[in-house]
């Protein structure tokens, strides 16, 4: 659950910010995917760490 709402929450903030900047559809696709990326392996380290801690 981590990892999706990590990727979630990336794809909305990626989206933002390129809106704000004046982007075009591809950008602002191309910004949601790639924070959803990052905020997803954010995520996976997140749900592994606690897996290992319990």
């Amino acid at each position: 659950m981590i990892v999706l709402g990590g990727l979630l929450l990336g794809a909305i903030t990626g989206a933002s910010i390129a809106y704000k900047r004046n982007g075009k559809v591809l950008d602002i696709l191309h910004y949601a995917a790639g924070f959803g990326i990052a905020f997803c392996l954010v995520g996976l380290f997140a749900t592994i760490i606690i897996d290992r801690m319990y």
